[in-house]
């Protein structure tokens, strides 16, 4: 793997980065979320414990190399988000990885508990899939081709989930009126 992480289609706009390569489980959602909306990204494992210099290195450089957002996700004492937070001006999407200890409630307390100045933006336990979709729409917000882009894709994607409950709904119906 390169230094910067692997390449996933075009230049990268997401850095989607990990404490262990054991975090890909979950992680791997957000990076299948920013493929369904074409978002072009890299991943990489960056300890906070192991290999601080490396993770510094990435957080710092980030920018230059025209990275937009950060997700990263750690378990346990989950000091990856808040560490890489702390040396990039970008915005960091924290997940709290599950491990079989506590369940990623230590992960999630890690996480949301920055202290002021350092902010990181955290999702649900394992919800890596939902910090793709934050980062989309932190990138939606773009005022340029890409952002219009995203927000067209992101209505879409909304109006899929309302059809869902919607087909639920009739289905449900249907088959209480069966009962």
């Amino acid at each position: 793997m390169a230094e910067s992480g692997e390449q996933r289609s075009g230049d990268p706009l997401v850095g989607l980065v990990m404490g262990s390569d054991s975090d890909w489980s979950v992680m791997r959602e957000a990076g299948r979320t920013l493929t369904e909306f074409d978002v072009p990204y890299e991943v990489g494992v960056y300890s906070a414990h192991r290999t601080p210099q490396r993770m510094l290195d990435y957080a710092r450089g980030a920018a230059d190399r025209g990275i937009r957002v950060i997700i990263a996700g750690a378990g346990g004492a989950a000091h990856l988000p808040g560490m890489v937070a702390s040396a990039t001006v970008l915005p960091v999407i924290g997940v709290p990885v599950p491990l079989k200890h506590l369940d990623g409630m230590d992960s999630l307390l890690s996480i949301v508990q920055m202290p002021a100045g350092i902010p990181v933006a955290t999702v649900s336990v394992g919800g890596a899939g939902n910090a793709g979709l934050l980062a989309v729409r932190t990138l939606a917000a773009d005022s340029g081709e890409l952002g219009s882009r995203l927000r067209t894709r992101m209505a879409e994607y909304q109006d899929g989930l309302e059809n869902k409950v919607l087909d639920k709904h009739s289905a449900l119906q249907e088959r209480a009126e069966q009962d």
